[in-house]
């Protein structure tokens, strides 16, 4: 099992792994959870898979994702789009409320999202534990590298159940929504402990 965080500046490297992370993200979300989502080449994206974002897959040394999610900055500006969840609190997109967050969403440098997180639905239940560590371990990886001293993420609600067995800082962010028939809650995830 291998990790890797991939940014246009070194996909290149990578072969085929970014467009295998947006295949293994049209299977999660518009195969499994028949979400209406844009998808070209048996691929799924958006308006925030851009030069900003960086991409963290768990895989094998085949390069089958395993499991995955974005990152972008919250300075992140495409057109008139900045990042998912403040999008979403500013109306902008429709299919998540604009009341997902109990504050203002945060812009500034040490501050990334965290979407389109997602552990591909035929990993063996005996395998889910370690992939989900792999994702965590990149994501600590990545935070110091990027000096990300917090995450704010759109997670599924039962976050609280697999944090601490992640060694994660969390707390929610906001209320908890239906969102394609599966309950979500914003979240921070504080990173700044191990930048010090």
């Amino acid at each position: 099992m291998q990790t890797t965080t991939l940014s246009f500046a070194n996909m290149h490297n990578h072969g085929e792994l970014l467009a295998n992370i947006l295949r293994a993200r049209r299977q999660s979300f518009i195969v499994q959870n028949k979400w209406n989502l844009p998808e070209a080449m048996g691929m799924e994206f958006d308006q925030y898979d851009t030069p900003q974002s960086r991409w963290i897959a768990v895989h094998n040394e085949l390069g089958e994702v395993l499991a995955g999610l974005r990152l972008t900055p919250t300075t992140a500006r495409c057109g008139i789009y900045s990042y998912m969840i403040r999008d979403a609190q500013n109306g902008l997109l429709d299919s998540i409320p604009t009341d997902l967050l109990y504050d203002p969403a945060p812009v500034g440098e040490e501050v990334w999202e965290a979407t389109r997180g997602f552990v591909a639905h035929d990993i063996p239940a005996h395998l889910r534990r370690r992939v989900h560590l792999n994702l965590v371990l990149e994501m600590q990886r990545t935070s110091r590298a990027e000096g990300i001293r917090r995450m704010i993420a759109l997670l599924p609600s039962n976050w609280n159940r697999w944090s601490a067995r992640c060694n994660l800082q969390m707390s929610d962010a906001g209320r908890t929504m239906n969102m394609g028939g599966i309950d979500y809650q914003a979240v921070w995830i504080d990173f700044a402990a191990q930048l010090n």
